[in-house]
């Protein structure tokens, strides 16, 4: 008896322990990004940003599965690579939407620039799943004359009993302007 008392204990101890890294996991920090991709950042360009655009990109963190009554949760990686070989990339915004549109996160405070060919990343973990089935990424960006357009899309990775899943999603421009 002792010893399912001991084992249930050490169950509990560590069901707390990673509960609280799961809470961390849950989105990743705005900060994150300028300290993750250090090495992919370079100075915002301090002449004027004529060339600007968005890109819509859908997302799935769940999906409804057997006629709605299986729902599997994926991971989401949203990628924005520089396609631009001499020019910075300015990323003005990066936020996440859920399924009634409404904004869950936003990933910029400021910003920021990425050097020629760089990339950055945004994660969702599995576990955060307020994004829904319909969640969403928007990414407004600019530059100093003209630039290769972006390349943006997200990867979502999941489970479903012994399945694997892993499917890309490609970012759709919905609004440029300037010379490009």
């Amino acid at each position: 008896m002792c010893h399912i008392r001991a084992g249930g204990v050490f169950l509990a101890v560590l069901l707390c322990l990673l509960t609280g890294r799961v809470t961390e996991a849950l989105a990743q920090s705005p900060a994150s990004i300028e300290q993750n991709f250090a090495n992919s950042l370079t100075a915002v360009p301090s002449e004027g940003l004529t060339a600007t655009g968005a890109f819509y990109v859908p997302v799935y963190s769940s999906v409804s599965m057997s006629q709605g009554k299986l729902r599997a949760d994926f991971s989401v990686t949203l990628s924005v690579h520089n396609a631009s070989e001499t020019r910075p990339l300015v990323l003005k915004r990066i936020a996440y939407f859920d399924t009634s549109g409404k904004m869950v996160e936003s990933y910029l405070k400021s910003p920021i620039a990425l050097k020629p060919f760089a990339t950055i990343e945004v994660a969702i973990a599995t576990t955060d799943t307020r994004g829904g089935t319909g969640a969403n990424f928007v990414v407004d960006w600019a530059a100093a004359g003209e630039i290769a357009e972006p390349a943006v899309e997200a990867l979502m990775v999941g489970s479903v009993g012994a399945g694997h899943y892993a499917f890309i999603s490609q970012g759709r421009p919905i609004r440029l302007t300037g010379k490009n």
